[in-house]
């Protein structure tokens, strides 16, 4: 059987961010990353909007807020270094009314308590920036950027190897389970040995934190995130992002324009419930997942809490000409034409009994494994940072 210092558990960018900051905070730690599909970066990692979060939204304080700072001028100077294309383009918060405005406020003050560039702007500026957007004022977040977080991933995996570290695909984990003094991580191709283990399974780290006898307190459900871009000769209306105001009773920011960094726009994201927890598409069905989400406490009471907002974003899963409305409250001359279906991502979001969201980041752990139970956006912004916490965890444990 192999034995490491450490094995990870899943390659998407959080776990390869932690296998790369463990080897360039202690060459020759013996590493590896095991990663279920053909390669990396293959779910959240790679299906995400690619936006450089500047954390503007996020509690002063928590390890979102933080993390998102520092990582964000972490994942900057490893996109400089490498050679990794990335954008500090701008952001705008736009209110379109003035009922959004006391909403707007707040954004704006807790992202200056975060330490984020920001600052209020009216009307006359707002058009300045973005000639099509509708509003009566805007957060304006210069710091906010682009980048392709798969070139990220790609990047990381050649650095880990480089350095001696390794990374094993078609390794689904089937169980883990701890000895005296070291933990046996089995998968398809075959066991591990190692002195620590580091659950970063994203979409499935609940299941895996229970295979290895810990209950997390909350269960991933998984909700789709759908998208359109814009055609090539509509592009012009949004020139970098563009944000609504986020409805402060529904766990989701709205649907907003994204300028990516290989120069398209994306629209969206709509967020409905995935029938899987790698749901991509309407027609992808896992009935165990299924199963397990519709008679989950926690989604039932979120849905009742929240089944008028949930009957809104299902129905513009289905109705196009819903979800060009609700983009036509940003920017007013989208037309159906303008658009054509783009990938859609799933978010991995971690939910309690009680039906309150796990809006933080979550990290337990164990004698023998660290668990990262839920690591939702700003993750892969954070994930450089996000790392280097869990290296500092785990390396005075392998003396």
């Amino acid at each position: 059987m192999p034995r490491h210092d450490v094995v990870i558990i899943g390659g998407g960018i959080v776990g390869l961010a932690t296998a790369y900051q463990l080897l360039q905070r202690r060459p020759g730690t013996a590493v590896e990353v095991l990663e279920k599909e053909s390669a990396v970066g293959r779910h959240q990692s790679g299906h995400n909007s690619g936006v450089l979060h500047s954390g503007i939204y996020y509690q002063p304080g928590s390890e979102k807020a933080r993390n998102c700072r520092e990582g964000k001028r972490a994942m900057e100077e490893f996109c400089g270094r490498e050679g990794i294309p990335f954008e500090i383009c701008g952001k705008l918060i736009v209110a379109v009314d003035a009922g959004q405005l006391p909403a707007l406020e707040r954004i704006l003050q807790r992202g200056l308590a975060n330490g984020v560039r920001c600052q209020l702007i009216e009307r006359e500026r707002l058009a300045e920036l973005e000639p099509h957007a509708a509003g009566v004022r805007a957060i304006h977040v210069p710091e906010a950027g682009i980048v392709d977080y798969k070139s990220v991933c790609s990047r990381l995996r050649q650095r880990i190897e480089e350095a001696g570290g390794s990374v094993c695909t078609g390794a689904r984990v089937t169980r883990l389970w701890s000895r005296p003094e070291s933990v046996v991580v089995e998968s398809d191709a075959g066991p591990r040995e190692a002195v620590l283990a580091v659950n970063c399974a994203g979409l499935h780290s609940d299941r895996v934190a229970r295979r290895g006898g810990r209950d997390p307190g909350a269960r991933i459900v998984p909700f789709r995130g759908e998208y359109y871009e814009l055609k090539p000769q509509a592009r012009g209306l949004c020139r970098n992002l563009i944000y609504p105001v986020p409805d402060p009773s529904f766990p989701f920011l709205g649907v907003h324009f994204t300028r990516t960094i290989g120069g398209g726009v994306e629209c969206g994201p709509n967020a409905v419930l995935a029938f899987a927890r790698e749901g991509y598409r309407k027609r992808d069905v896992n009935l165990r997942d299924l199963f397990e989400t519709l008679t989950y406490p926690g989604f039932l009471r979120l849905a009742a809490r929240h089944w008028r907002t949930g009957a809104g974003e299902m129905w513009r899963s289905f109705s196009k000409s819903a979800f060009v409305r609700a983009l036509q409250r940003l920017v007013p001359e989208i037309r159906a034409g303008h658009l054509e279906p783009a990938p859609a991502g799933v978010r991995a979001q971690a939910l309690r009994p009680d039906g309150s969201l796990v809006d933080d980041f979550l990290i337990l752990e164990s004698e023998r494994v660290l668990h990262v139970c839920n690591a939702p956006s700003p993750a892969a912004t954070a994930s450089l940072q996000i790392g280097a916490g869990l290296a500092a965890r785990i390396l005075p444990r392998l003396t």
